[in-house]
């Protein structure tokens, strides 16, 4: 075996536990010395023993720092020990995974990782997707009671000043947080309200720890159906009551009795008579009454307001506060020594007064029965006084009972208030309980506290090799049997019959029982056992072999604290005691009353303890809670978290490697190392191993088509030993050192490459420079030769001669070139009069078309104007006509049937006669009219075209009159002519009965004619009425000339108002066909039309009603909705709607842009702010629920899209780390996205195109576009930001530059879209300085400047967490040294910036909806039917 292959390895050093050493020669087998050289350049002969036993290897850096231990190539004690290290020391971070198992390292600094942005990022994950964590571990618990609906619990331990109180707090918030009930208890609330509590009446400061727990606690969390926190119980165990009496130097007492004392000048406990902390002797044994940086009077402040909030009234809170002031006085009590075995209390002792009266008991019988003691004998009864010591112990267990027993009815209390009714469908239990413990002097505390350790590591070891061996049967892999650590012959010892604590009850039984006599028969009885043994040195001690370590007890008050004594006496005065409470403290228990409730399946069946009845030591109750709490523990899913102490000094990120191997060995990692390291400890998938290893693969393997298969082929060639690996069916399982072997064959081939990739690149350039160097040489050659040549060859005649050439060239060129030049302008000149001429001809050619149409349209519309006239005016001359004739008709006739024949045939002739007389008139009109009409047509042809139209339409208005004048004219011609020829026939026989009858018929005729004159008259009148109306008609045709040329101006725009239309309805084609495909795609989802319907409803009774309250209901009912499309839809209208309202409120602020048609339709007398106000607030409702839409679509994108797929092909930036998952989140989960592609950031850019598409067929404003993707980018920055805060395997080199090309896509899809005045970019600032944080060199003084210029949109506490974070791909990178990183550190502290870790990816831009004023009138907008808006009606 060849050592030298692997470097470097560890060997044993007495001040660092473990030291780096790199080899110097191989090693051969038989050798009994390796060759060494230290870290310092020292080098060693270490010596091997026999040759066998060689130094354990060192990981190679690349593995150093993983998240988990587990996935180390090499388990082992220094390499689990120096992950730590660098994790803690080096990257700041102070939780590790080792296998299930989360190791905290407490790092006595307070750190931005506890927010509940860091509770939302956790919740949800799998275990191992991000960085660990306590809350991993307690989304883990949480995950998998929902999951599995099974009860869990989470076992926190670790020494005194490891973090464990914290921790469990931690873990008790997370589930609070993510569990909201959202009902008005507030129960999550109560839950944490209960810590201050807890820890003000059972936590003190020891020389480890400020706030140290000293008692155990496991608090039940139930849940509901819903998983919702519902309720809480406690369960403690094993306070340590002797706190109450002594305290070791530099120790407390309770912290509940220094906030009393300094609370002791408030009203509310003047009463109490209290004092001064170091007046009390219960307080001032320790020497510390007062701790660093802790308000003992604020301390209590808070600790009142959560009694308070538990709902604990303040007679409860005085009841309480009023015995632990009788404890302080009580400790104050005097007693004197009369003689050596007697002893008396003052009887003005004002403490006991005091005592007496807050607890309401008889100052006498006290005074007597603590100084005394009765005695019953089987005859008699003997009142024995008391020694000094044996009554200050009575006093001393007086007070440890009283403050026990308040203790546990103040949990009780607690627990009342925090059971809720409603039933526990499920719980998860939060297990703070003390670590392994050994310490210079170890008593019956510290043999209980390591007994339950005990416990508890059998049940952790019984747990881990279930999970193993479920991990191997899940992938198929033959099981076999790991040998691990069983300490159940530790526990026999300690509990089984004949057992330690057996054997100290049975002496505890005997009155005169010694620690001498218990420790004897432990002699006796188990001096044979190998896990017991007596100290050579000592006859007051005994040693148990812990799985931990040997730890060396003594036997002095072992008894004592086991029995835990009080006088019958005393326990009678305090059950008579006035006080209610102190009475039922020592009030008689009915026996098996404990527990009674309780009903717990155990999933291991319980061992029973020895035969002995009535049992009330210390040591058997203790006992009996604890199977109960190991039934429970067995009845659940155990999550463990280990705390380690780093340090005793409580220095920040200071790493004691003593002090934690002794607590990693302690409390079971190491264990879990080995059983690991037993099997088969990396496991990769095959995808990680085919992406990380391909390199060490052939053209020919790599052309086969399953990965699978290719791993199998490749691993089978690298590594014959078949039993160093196992092919599972979703991963590869290596024995120890196998991955640090492909590790070590993978960078040996990338060094190769890169030696040929320099080797070529190096030739390259020298072959570029002999190439460049010689071809200068060869042009040097060609002009120092070619100057010896001239010089050699060139006379005065030659040179005339070549100076003669020369010149003949140049004119010959110059020819040449200036004739092409001609040629060329000459062209040119000629294109560009044909060109030009052409588009003046085509110009032309268009206004003379323009023109023609215009001269088309105008004859056009004259001729439709005239024939409209000459309809209307042919009506009315008929009109007149007819109704003429008939009235004519009607006089005939009327003197026709009057008259004689003769009257006839005169009236006959009269109107013959006038008729006669009124047709030259007629026709001398028609002549006029001809004269006039000639006239005209000479004027008309005088006038220019545009008078052509108005000419035209008086002449014809002429024509037309004459026309229907001569018309009637051609009606009475005939009937005149045939009434001529009758009379002409009666003419003569007229004539002579005329000459009769003239003298008898002359005063008729005279008659007659003034009738006949005053019909005449008549139509005279008439007459000139029709010349009136001509005058009036002529008045017309004026107005209409004045129409015709406001028509003939309006109708200039008809051109273009015909395009808009077709362009308008060819748009409206478009849309509806549109509407049609998107109706057709959204057939399948019945409830969008629905929802289309559900909000068209709405908006009809905002009409219908006019109500305010409606737009109310609207917003509140509108939030169900869930479709984005739909958000868009509503969005943009209201929007148009708010603009609207704005545009038409008559405000001159919104009138500046409307036409006068607009402006006409404006509101002058209704003010609409009020309804602007409330459509405002809908359109944000409606603004904020479409984000949160599309935020929930775009959100589980983020992550896999934008920080783990690699765009860029051929530049890995994953390292694989061969995390163990829970096998119920890799299996139950079906990976990622069951099973289908992860996504890419191009699926992050198809769903932004689907968001902005359906924003743009809505019509929704450019500047409301930007607003939302805006947002958007906000949420993707901020998430990725997040995400890589919270993973370190993200922090690389590699990946900046992966990260830099996604954000490359975004910016081009913004520029596409045109959407750069958006500012999305600038919410992408953090994630931009994040990525070239990553890339950047981080070594010298200017990078560490440069990085403080460039990152300003990181805070200090970002910047150190990235570069504390940052893990090299391959060794051919450097991690960031701690000096660089507090160099920056120290250059960010003047700026000033949140000190919160996380990026608030929930915060909200303000929405603004900008203004914008529409051109469109409202009488021209048209409601599409299909939105079957029938309730608007048209104004």
């Amino acid at each position: 075996m060849h050592l030298a292959d692997y470097n470097r390895v560890w060997i044993p050093d007495a001040e660092h536990v473990w030291q780096s050493a790199e080899i110097l020669t191989d090693f051969k087998p038989g050798e009994t010395v390796l060759e060494l050289q230290l870290e310092d350049g020292t080098e060693l002969q270490y010596p091997l023993e026999g040759g066998e036993k060689l130094p354990p290897l060192r990981n190679p850096d690349i593995l150093v720092g993983e998240n988990d231990l587990t996935a180390l190539s090499y388990l082992h004690e220094p390499a689990v020990l120096h992950n730590l290290k660098v994790r803690f020391v080096e990257s700041k971070i102070i939780y590790t995974y080792c296998g299930i198992i989360l190791v905290a390292v407490n790092p006595y600094k307070t750190l931005p990782i506890y927010g509940d942005a860091v509770i939302h990022a956790y919740s949800g994950q799998n275990m191992g997707d991000l960085d660990p964590h306590i809350f991993a571990v307690a989304e883990e618990a949480y995950k998998q009671m929902a999951r599995n609906n099974k009860n869990q619990s989470i076992i926190v331990s670790g020494e005194s000043g490891a973090g464990k109180t914290v921790s469990a707090r931690y873990a008790m918030r997370y589930f609070a947080v993510v569990s909201k009930s959202g009902s008005k208890t507030r129960v999550e609330d109560k839950v944490l309200a209960s810590n201050p509590i807890t820890e003000a009446i059972g936590n003190a400061k020891t020389t480890r720890n400020d706030n140290s727990s000293r008692f155990g606690k496991y608090t039940e969390i139930s849940f509901d159906k819903r998983y919702q926190i519902i309720g809480a119980n406690m369960r403690t165990y094993l306070l340590e009551k002797s706190r109450v009496v002594f305290q070791s130097e530099n120790e407390r007492n309770y912290h509940i009795f220094y906030q009393m004392c300094a609370c002791a000048n408030q009203p509310e406990f003047k009463g109490l008579r209290l004092l001064a902390a170091e007046k009390f002797n219960y307080t001032r044994l320790g020497g510390e009454t007062e701790i660093e940086g802790v308000d003992d009077r604020a301390d209590m402040a808070e600790t009142r307001r959560t009694f308070s909030l538990l709902g604990l009234k303040d007679s409860f809170q005085a009841d309480v506060f009023k015995v632990l002031a009788a404890i302080l006085h009580l400790g104050n009590v005097v007693i004197k020594e009369n003689g050596s075995e007697k002893s008396s209390i003052g009887s003005r002792d004002p403490h006991l007064a005091i005592f007496c009266e807050l607890m309401g008991v008889n100052m006498d019988n006290m005074s007597r029965w603590l100084c005394h003691r009765r005695i019953v004998l089987s005859s008699e009864t003997v009142v024995k006084p008391q020694p000094k010591e044996r009554a200050i112990n009575a006093r001393d267990a007086l007070a440890k009972h009283i403050y026990a027993h308040l203790f546990d009815w103040v949990i009780h209390k607690i627990n009342q208030a925090l059971m809720i009714p409603g039933k526990q469908h499920s719980f998860i239990g939060v297990l703070d309980i003390y670590g392994f413990e050994t310490f210079d002097v170890n008593s019956f505390e510290q043999f209980c506290i390591n007994y339950a350790n005990e416990k508890l590591q059998q049940q952790f070891n019984l747990h881990v090799f279930k999970l193993e061996q479920e991990e191997y049967m899940k992938e198929d892999i033959p099981w076999t049997l790991i040998d691990f650590y069983d300490n159940q012959p530790v526990i026999d010892l300690i509990e089984a019959r004949m057992g330690i604590l057996d054997l100290l009850d049975e002496e505890c039984l005997f009155l005169q029982g010694t620690d001498k006599n218990w420790l004897q028969k432990l002699y006796n009885f188990l001096g044979s056992k190998p896990l017991f043994k007596k100290p050579r040195m000592s006859n007051d001690s005994f040693v148990i072999q812990h799985f931990a370590d040997k730890v060396e007890y003594q036997c002095k008050g072992f008894l004592e604290k086991n029995r835990d004594t009080l006088y019958e006496e005393l326990v009678e005065i305090m059950r008579t005691s006035q006080n209610a409470l102190l009475a039922d403290f020592f009030k008689e228990e009915e026996p098996n009353s404990s527990h009674k409730n309780i009903k717990v399946t155990p999933a291991h069946p319980r061992v029973k303890a020895s035969n002995k009845q009535l049992r009330t030591t210390v040591g058997d109750k203790f006992r009996s809670s604890l199977y109960l709490l190991m039934e429970t523990l067995n009845a659940t899913t155990p999550h463990y978290v280990r705390c380690i102490k780093p340090n005793e000094e409580k220095l920040p990120f200071e790493y004691d490697s003593k002090r934690v191997v002794q607590q990693l060995r302690a409390c079971g990692v190491l264990e879990t190392i080995r059983i690991s390291a037993q099997s088969y400890p990396s496991r990769w998938t095959y995808i990680e191993f085919f992406s990380r290893y391909s390199i060490l693969m052939s053209q020919t393997e790599l052309k086969l088509g399953e990965k699978k298969q290719t791993c199998k082929t490749v691993l089978q060639r690298l590594i014959p030993d078949s039993n160093q690996y196992k092919f599972g069916r979703s991963k590869i399982f290596f024995r120890a050192g196998q991955v640090a072997y492909l590790e070590k064959l993978r960078l040996d081939h990338l060094r190769a490459a890169c030696v040929t990739i320099q080797k070529h690149v190096r030739g390259w350039r020298q072959r570029r420079r002999f190439l460049h160097m010689r071809q200068a040489a060869i042009t040097i050659q060609q002009y120092v030769r070619g100057k010896k040549q001239i010089r050699r060859c060139i006379t005065a005649l030659a040179l005339k001669q070549a100076w003669a050439a020369v010149i003949i060239q140049r004119h010959c060129r110059g020819y040449l070139v200036r004739r092409i030049y001609h040629l060329v302008l000459r062209a040119a000149v000629i294109i560009q009069a044909y060109t030009r001429g052409w588009t003046a001809r085509k110009r032309y050619r268009k206004m003379v078309a323009e023109h023609k149409a215009l001269v088309l349209q105008k004859y056009a519309r004259a001729w439709l104007v005239r024939r409209r006239f000459q309809t209307m005016r042919r009506l009315v001359i008929n009109v007149q006509l007819s109704y003429r004739v008939q009235q004519l008709r009607k006089k005939i006739e009327e003197q026709v049937q009057s008259d004689n024949t003769e009257e006839n045939t005169f009236t006959i002739y009269l109107f013959i006669f006038f008729n006669l007389k009124v047709i030259p008139d007629l026709r001398k009109e028609i002549n006029s009219l001809q004269m006039q009409r000639a006239e005209a047509d000479k004027t008309m042809r005088a006038q220019n075209l545009q008078a052509r139209g108005t000419e035209h339409t008086a002449l014809d208005c002429l024509y037309v009159r004459m026309t229907r004048l001569k018309a009637s004219l051609s009606i009475l011609m005939p009937s005149a002519k045939m009434m001529f020829i009758f009379a002409s026939n009666g003419l003569s026989l007229y004539l002579r009965v005329m000459e009769t009858q003239q003298r008898e018929q002359k005063d008729t005729y005279k008659s007659q004619l003034e009738a006949l004159v005053f019909k005449n008259e008549h139509l005279i009148k008439e007459n000139e009425q029709l010349q009136a109306l001509f005058q009036e008609k002529s008045n017309v045709n004026q107005s209409i000339r004045q129409e015709v040329a406001r028509l003939s101006a309006e109708n200039m725009v008809i051109p273009e108002l015909k395009q808009q239309v077709s362009e308008l309805n060819r748009h409206k084609q478009e849309l509806e066909t549109q509407l049609q495909e998107q109706s057709s795609e959204m057939s399948g989802e019945p409830n969008t039309q629905s929802e289309y319907d559900y909000m068209l409803n709405y908006f009809e009774q905002i009409w219908a009603t006019g109500c305010d309250v409606t737009l109310k209901g609207f917003c509140f009912k509108y939030n169900h909705q869930e479709s984005f499309e739909v958000l868009s839809f509503w969005l943009s209208n209201t929007y148009h709607f708010l603009n609207c309202l704005k545009q038409y409120s008559g405000d001159e602020e919104f009138m500046k842009h409307n036409t006068p048609r607009q402006s006409k339709n404006c509101l002058r007398n209704f003010d609409l702010s009020e309804h602007r106000q409330i459509l405002s607030d809908l359109a944000i409702n409606i603004y904020h629920q479409f984000i949160s839409v599309m935020e929930d679509a775009l959100f589980p994108m983020i992550i896999p899209g934008m920080l783990e797929h690699e765009s860029l092909q051929g530049i890995s930036s994953m390292k694989p780390t061969g995390f163990r998952k829970r096998s119920n989140s890799v299996y139950e989960d079906g990976g990622d996205h069951g099973g289908s592609e992860p996504f890419s950031v191009t699926d992050i850019l198809q769903k932004l195109d689907a968001f902005h598409t359906s924003m743009v067929q809505h019509g929704m404003e450019p500047q409301l576009q930007g607003q939302v993707i805006r947002q958007l980018f906000f949420l993707i920055g901020a998430t990725s930001v997040n995400s890589i805060l919270l993973r370190k395997d993200l922090c690389s080199c590699r990946k900046g530059m992966q990260i830099r090309c996604n954000i490359s896509y975004l910016e081009e899809w913004l520029r596409e879209k045109d959407l750069q005045s958006s500012c999305a970019m600038e919410t992408l600032g953090p994630l931009s300085q994040v990525a070239w944080l990553l890339q950047v060199s981080k070594t010298t003084d200017e990078d560490a400047a440069e990085i403080k210029q460039r990152c300003s949109e990181l805070s200090p506490v970002q910047i150190v967490k990235i570069l504390n974070s940052y893990t090299p791909i391959d060794d051919f990178e450097k991690r960031v040294t701690p000096s660089f990183v507090r160099k920056v550190q120290g250059l960010l502290q003047e700026r000033e910036g949140s000190s919160q870790l996380m990026m608030d990816s929930q915060y909200r831009f303000q929405v603004t909806f900008p203004f914008c004023s529409s051109a469109q009138a409202l009488e021209l907008l048209q409601v599409p039917s299909n939105l079957r808006l029938g309730f608007v009606t048209r104004i």
